[in-house]
């Protein structure tokens, strides 16, 4: 019998080898050199002795079945053989790639497992209720794949459940009210779902819980008192919990690790009080309606903590008990109002171990920092910071000091911070010209953003071979002479703006040669002549933004460059999804004009195209290729000298939103084709010399008088002038006032969201900020990464206590 089982589980393995194919990519997120365990499964060699096969001893009965990081391509059908070894105890499937296969019922056959992981592996759809005969299991990981629906409630009720992972999935629905599992030490995590409902009051009484993560969900209600105190992890972040938070939770004596960030939590709190907690190690509850009140003497003994995280908390002075934190990892004490200097202790204390230190958004005016040794996060925006730029510690990678009122040169010793990758001195008062080491200082620095300052002279042209740059702002200065040549040698370079300056050129076609070049902004310099041909067939293959308004430009459109534009021609969200520009802690923003406003974007979705060639002498008739850019969603051609007729096939770009040919010399009628532009929330055709009756129908019904004035052969609605009359047309009174001041009435400054805005257009100015504000995603981006970080320090010192 034991043989016949044996031969058994031997085909069955020698099966499944041959169901899924074996491909490297299925299992990314794998240490580099994992290779398929499967390769080692020979003919004529004992099953037993195979990668990742574990045998019983004494049966030779496979009781493990660890695939993990193994290449597997491919579903997983009921009827693979996998689920012919029923003595099975321990199956790991992680990080592979079954193809968006759904969980069999035949993993419920499988009654001798104890542990189960299927996380990262594609597998989908509804989580099967099959957990409940599978009395023996003490760890189920199916997180990070693509499940929806609810949990299944027989999941809780598991008596040996010990390790409980459903994370990153799609999940819906409120946790059980009563469970009768978890009668053992347990931990579960459910983070970044969308489970909704209230807090079961079992969380938090249930002596077995240790650890409990239901972040980033849609979890409302209040937080019920802690029964029990047990618990060393809890995080909360992320959800829509409101009301106080019980001071119950000042019991917890095993706790190591508490967030409530990012909630509706509101009351007043001693910090204090957490100090009793004498295993605390994390204390995050930024981005909440709390008021923290500070001791500022410091008499109270704190535990050593790693992370403290007090943003938004109604602070007004540094925390005193602070200077004894030597192992402090994480401060973030920004969006409070904390006034003064910086005070020299907390350089002092953090000098060996402090890595991020977030104050951004307070009251400060002034900053010396000290060397420190591994401080590599430094944000300082948005204070009232004065005098000359202080020089942040060697170790720094990202160092922001925006919005604040900085004056004098920027001195050349910044270069010597060769670790930097995103320096941000945007929205300052620097003078002077711009040290040319700053351009080729290191291979490392990805965002340079010098935007509004009182910088002059030419741009240094020093920018060097192998540069990693991949943002550079500089709009907003005083900036003179030609475009620096060296920019071509920043090939990774997708975003760069250097709008209102003094720039002195013609128009950069030898910029096209930059490949992943994405946002070109020159817009209000003294840029002049034709636009000359490109140098090449891919010629700027991925730009999506093109603002060069406001300049001297003159001549006809550039039809040739309009056929490169490759990533504004039939690449819609069906194919790119709504994702945004962004790299990792910075975001790109960008000011442009759309529907008659000019507006800030501080977050750009990666489908968001826009051309901008307005106020320049261009003449000659608008070319029909220009129709070709059919996913361009914003199209400015105003105030220009374009003549001939509107062409048709405008029609073509089904998803244009904005359209504005105003204040040239078009004539003809409007082409009747496009009033199938269903997307077209905005139009501007007024002041020229179109003629004939106005289409209807669609969202044509929606456009004012406003569109259409100043063209006098016009008719019908919305107009007064019926067609067919020979009424001299009428011209409201506001629209012959000086055409300089009033933009003809659309240019006006961006002062609230909408204006009939389509759906892309909506989703990036839903960002619009009116007055200086780091975007809360930024806050989100770095905490996120330090938490991460911060878990596995904590798991390893689990894992250290309890073998």
């Amino acid at each position: 019998m034991v043989l016949y089982h044996f031969h058994a589980t031997y085909n069955a393995l020698l099966h499944f080898k041959r169901t899924p194919s074996v491909t490297s990519f299925a299992s990314s997120g794998c240490d580099r050199h994992s290779s398929p365990k499967t390769e080692s499964w020979k003919n004529g060699v004992n099953c037993c002795y195979w990668d990742g096969v574990t045998c019983d001893k004494l049966t030779g009965h496979v009781i493990g079945l660890d695939l993990s990081c193994s290449g597997l391509s491919g579903t997983l059908d009921s009827n693979n053989s996998l689920f012919l070894l029923s003595h099975v105890q321990r199956l790991n499937l992680a990080f592979n790639n079954f193809s968006h296969s759904s969980i069999s019922s035949k993993f419920g056959q499988l009654t001798s497992l104890a542990y189960l992981n299927l996380s990262y592996s594609s597998f989908a759809g509804l989580i099967p209720d099959i957990f409940g005969d599978l009395h023996r299991l003490t760890y189920l990981d199916l997180s990070s794949n693509k499940f929806y629906g609810q949990i299944p409630s027989s999941i809780f009720n598991l008596a040996k459940i010990s390790h409980l992972r459903i994370s990153s999935n799609r999940l819906v629905g409120s946790l059980p009210d009563e469970v009768s599992g978890l009668s053992v030490p347990a931990i579960i995590d459910l983070s970044d779902n969308l489970l909704n409902g209230t807090l079961p009051s079992w969380l938090f009484a249930k002596p077995s819980l240790l650890s409990l993560n239901l972040s980033s969900n849609q979890l409302t209600g209040e937080l019920p008192e802690f029964q029990s105190k047990s618990l060393e992890y809890i995080n909360l972040q992320k959800n829509q919990i409101h009301g106080a938070i019980p001071s119950s939770i000042f019991e917890l004596v095993n706790i190591t690790y508490i967030d409530f960030s990012y909630n509706n939590l509101n009351g007043s709190l001693e910090l204090d009080m957490f100090s009793n907690l004498r295993k605390l190690k994390v204390l995050e509850v930024s981005r909440n309606g709390l008021s923290m009140k500070i001791d500022s003497h410091g008499n109270v003994t704190w535990p050593r903590l790693l992370s403290l995280g007090l943003s938004s908390c109604n602070v007004t002075t540094f925390p005193a008990f602070l200077r004894t934190q030597n192992d402090l990892r994480h401060l973030n004490l920004s969006h409070n109002r904390i006034p003064g200097e910086v005070p020299s202790w907390l350089w002092i204390m953090g000098r060996h171990s402090l890595q991020n230190l977030d104050l951004a958004h307070n009251l400060l005016t002034a900053v010396k920092p000290l060397p420190m040794d591994s401080l590599f996060f430094l944000d300082l925006y948005n204070n009232s910071i004065r005098g000359s730029l202080p020089i942040p510690p060697q170790s720094t990678k990202y160092f922001y000091i925006s919005n604040n009122y900085l004056t004098g040169e920027v001195p050349s010793s910044i270069c010597q911070i060769t670790s930097l990758q995103i320096l941000d001195l945007s929205n300052n008062s620097f003078s002077g010209t711009i040290p040319r080491c700053l351009l080729n200082f290191t291979t490392q620095l990805s965002v340079l953003n010098l935007r509004m300052n009182r910088f002059h002279g030419v741009i240094p042209d020093t920018f060097v071979r192998g540069i990693s740059l991949r943002s550079l702002d500089m709009n907003g200065n005083q900036l003179e002479g030609p475009l620096p040549q060296s920019l071509i040698n920043c090939k990774m370079l997708a975003v760069i703006d250097l709008g209102n300056n003094k720039i002195t050129d013609t128009f950069p076609t030898w910029l096209g040669a930059l490949q992943d070049l994405q946002v070109l902004f020159l817009r209000s310099n003294r840029l002049h002549g034709h636009i000359g041909d490109p140098q090449s067939r891919v010629s700027f293959p991925r730009l999506r933004m093109l603002d060069i308004s406001h300049n001297a430009f003159t001549g006809p459109l550039p039809s040739r460059h309009f056929g490169n534009f490759k990533a504004m021609m039939n690449v819609g969200e069906e194919n790119t999804g709504l994702r945004y520009m962004e790299s990792p802690f910075y975001q790109d923003s960008m000011v442009v004009t759309m529907k008659g406003l000019e507006v800030r974007l501080v977050r750009v979705l990666t489908i968001f195209t826009a051309l901008d060639f307005s106020n320049n002498t261009f003449q000659g008739e608008i070319p029909q290729l220009l129709g070709n850019l059919k996913s361009l969603r914003v199209l400015n051609l105003s105030r220009n000298s374009l003549s001939g007729s509107i062409p048709s096939s405008i029609a073509n770009m089904s998803v244009l939103e904005s359209l504005d040919l105003s204040s040239n010399k078009l004539a003809g009628e409007i082409p009747r084709q496009l009033t199938g532009m269903t997307s077209l929330s905005f139009i501007n055709l007024s002041y020229n010399m179109l003629e004939g009756p106005i289409p209807q129908g669609n969202q044509f019904n929606t456009f004012s008088n406003n569109s259409y004035v100043g063209n006098l052969g016009l008719c019908g609605d919305p107009l007064s002038r019926k067609c067919g009359s020979d009424e001299a047309p009428q011209l409201p009174e506001s629209f012959f006032q000086e055409e300089d001041d009033s933009e003809i009435g659309f240019n006006l400054k961006a002062s609230l969201i909408g204006y009939g805005c389509g759906i892309i257009i909506g989703l990036s100015t839903g960002y619009l900020v009116f007055e200086t504000g780091k975007p809360w995603w930024l806050v989100n981006r770095v905490e996120e990464k330090w938490g991460n970080k911060l878990k596995r320090i904590i798991q390893r010192h689990q894992r250290r206590k309890n073998p």
